[in-house]
């Protein structure tokens, strides 16, 4: 006797794997899954469900973290972590506090969730005789990008323009940057990146001077990073770009981020030169 991994037995095995008022079996004729009991326990009809518990859940968490790429989020869910005891609620009480991220987490949750009862079923195939199944290759693209929406600026949006410039300016990692940024929003943003609620996640900007265009301008909110906006920015931004405006495109990258030297690499740039710094102070 075999039965067939449905979506629908799949997202119900999900379920009883993380009720906590478990152990659950599954009842392989009815398609069902039931409380585990000693009468049902020993017949081959009912198979136990794959283990997981909250150490499980815990060392899931953990990897998350760990993997995590905005340093503001990863931050707050390693305090989360180690605070012992309500590190489930602590850890929850993070993600609510930034969507995207949540977001990130149900999709990884998920699929390690589902890896786990592929695995579990590939056993039973085993015993039945048949050909192993493979895990649904993930969709193509970043899911949590299809929550913003890209356009142009337009003159209302300064404020939080100026909002999200001066957040960017008192960061204590970009001191190096800081000799370049000039104090009020550079001219020429092109494109804006927002929430669905409209909020201001990132922007980009340039000027265009003599056939070159010189990107000034490429900030991400704290708390948006990792998502890869700025990525989809600069993307957009050369998509959109003449070359009567730019038959050369330029742009600095500060040392604390020279990580996203790589997204340009993908991008087509290529380096062309190194810029140094050496502080000066005033003499007596």
């Amino acid at each position: 006797m075999y039965f067939e991994l449905t979506s629908s037995l799949l997202e119900a095995i999900l379920f009883g794997m993380e009720n906590q008022q478990g152990p659950f079996v599954l009842d392989w004729e009815e398609g069902r899954i039931l409380p585990a009991e000693p009468g049902n326990q020993a017949d081959p009809r009912y198979a136990e469900l794959p283990k997981w518990d909250s150490s499980d859940g815990f060392r899931l968490m953990q990897s998350f973290t760990g993997d995590f790429k905005n340093p503001l989020i990863k931050e707050e869910l390693t305090k989360a972590l180690d605070q012992g005891k309500g590190v489930f609620r602590a850890f929850k009480d993070v993600l609510r506090r930034f969507p995207y991220a949540e977001a990130r987490w149900r999709a990884f949750k998920k699929r390690t969730l589902k890896e786990k009862v592929i695995q579990w079923y590939n056993i039973l195939r085993d015993d039945w005789g048949l050909e192993r199944i493979g895990l649904e290759p993930e969709e193509t693209g970043d899911l949590v990008l299809e929550d913003f929406t890209f356009r142009g600026p337009n003159p209302e949006d300064a404020p939080a323009l100026q909002a999200l410039h001066d957040r960017i300016f008192q960061e204590e990692t970009r001191e190096t940057v800081l000799l370049l940024m000039p104090r009020t929003v550079p001219a020429g943003v092109r494109l804006i990146a927002e929430t669905a609620a409209g909020e201001l996640a990132g922007c980009i900007g340039g000027i265009s001077e003599a056939g070159a265009f010189q990107v000034n301008l490429l900030e991400v909110k704290p708390e948006f990073r990792g998502l890869g906006l700025g990525e989809e920015l600069c993307g957009r931004l050369l998509k959109n770009l003449s070359p009567e405006e730019g038959a050369r495109i330029a742009i600095d990258i500060p040392s604390e981020i020279s990580g996203f030297s790589q997204v340009l690499i993908r991008q087509g740039f290529k380096p062309g030169g190194v810029r140094y710094f050496l502080e000066n102070p005033p003499r007596d």
